[in-house]
């Protein structure tokens, strides 16, 4: 069972060494290890080094000593995307009765419980891809969540625990806002704000710092030591563009937009702009994208060391991307592609991401996310995504 358990912890991606494992063994020969609890203690004292897997191991803990199965779902992606459907039957019950092919009266009926459940259940029961019509949700036709990405690959430990108190613990999930790969939510914000700190100037220290300056020559019993900061004129710029058209991507506007809020302090200049599924002339300085737009071109004027993040599903037909014409918007038709505009801003702007909602895993069954991929490094809208993509823009 030890040997099952230390195999199923480096098979889901926890760095489990074995001199680690061996170390633990080492303690339970020693009579450190007397009860299950014990071994829950003992065991992510020792294999784990790093809290964002505290997750994963409360999950193949419960498996390995209880038997509680490891399914293929992501609740937390089914959640996100339930909530969203509800916020919308509640602003316009009968858009969304018709998007979905159901009796508007059958919905009215059921309170917000219900209708959460009733989403899910429908996201659930889709099986494979699905291309148009409106009882599925796919890809096409009615469906109110198409390119959704329901996330299939990740683990979760369901049920109620029965056992001892140590599986009860794992079963409760503490430390699931720490896990690296679960889409971001309000609830991993912190966790979230601390990949941003990554994202700090790395500018020459040309400003003298007097006072530290001062500090140090007194702790040098009066020899100087010059004390040198960063200038103001270091500070990063970010540009933060967020598609939010669509329902899909609903349940992560917001806690980006205020996720990049938080760290502004961090940046000289943080702009945030808004678009729908691609850029083509313009971005939208108000969310309602509206009133202030901002035109592409108009970019040429700005500096190319500002680091440029997309946050959207990049899921989208293929002539909204290639077609002159492809923006569904009548006023959008300057005769240039989507594609072209995004091969300008990857190219002017020296750092750029997209972060994606949509799990790695599937991205390769949509095609305008593998044309994007090709232009803008890409990484999971999660936490460990958000860290591999701080880490790109702050790469030289």
């Amino acid at each position: 069972m030890f040997i099952e358990f230390f195999y199923k912890l480096k098979e889901v991606g926890i760095p489990v060494s074995p001199t680690s494992f061996l170390t633990l063994h080492k303690a339970i020969a020693g009579g450190l290890v007397n009860s299950i609890d014990d071994l829950y203690t003992a065991a992510r004292t020792t294999l784990v080094k790093s809290e964002k897997y505290f997750d994963l191991y409360d999950q193949v803990f419960a498996h390995i000593f209880a038997g509680v199965e490891l399914p293929n779902i992501d609740e937390l992606a089914i959640d996100l995307l339930a909530q969203s459907m509800l916020h919308e039957w509640l602003k316009d019950p009968k858009s969304l009765a018709d998007a979905l092919g159901i009796d508007e009266k059958q919905l009215s009926q059921m309170d917000p419980e219900e209708l959460l459940e009733y989403f899910k259940q429908r996201l659930k029961d889709q099986e494979g891809r699905h291309d148009g019509g409106s009882k599925w949700i796919g890809t096409g036709g009615t469906s109110p969540v198409g390119h959704s990405g329901v996330h299939p690959g990740g683990l979760r430990v369901g049920g109620e625990a029965r056992n001892k108190s140590a599986v009860k613990v794992a079963n409760e999930r503490r430390y699931k806002d720490y896990s690296v790969h679960g889409v971001l939510t309000k609830n991993s914000m912190g966790e979230a704000l601390k990949r941003l700190r990554n994202l700090v100037p790395q500018g020459v220290k040309d400003q003298l710092n007097i006072d530290a300056t001062i500090y140090q020559t007194l702790r040098n019993g009066g020899e100087i030591e010059l004390v040198f900061d960063r200038g103001i004129v270091d500070r990063l710029k970010i540009i933060l563009a967020i598609d939010n058209g669509g329902w899909s991507m609903e349940p992560h506007v917001d806690l980006v937009q205020t996720l990049f809020s938080y760290a502004k302090s961090q940046f000289k200049d943080l702009k945030t702009y808004f678009f729908h599924n691609t850029i083509y002339d313009l971005l939208w300085q108000d969310p309602a994208r509206y009133k202030q737009p901002v035109q592409i071109k108009d970019f040429k004027k700005l500096d190319p060391d500002t680091r440029l993040i997309i946050v959207g599903d990049a899921s989208m037909a293929p002539y909204e991307l290639m077609s002159t014409d492809g923006s569904i918007y009548a006023f959008e038709r300057s005769g240039r592609p989507s594609i072209e505009q995004l091969r300008f801003l990857s190219g002017f702007f020296h750092r750029s991401i997209w972060l994606n909602p949509i799990p790695a895993e599937h991205w390769p069954y949509t095609h305008s996310i593998n044309v994007i991929q090709s232009i803008f490094p890409m990484f999971e809208l999660s936490l460990d995504g958000l860290e591999k993509g701080v880490q790109h823009l702050m790469s030289r």
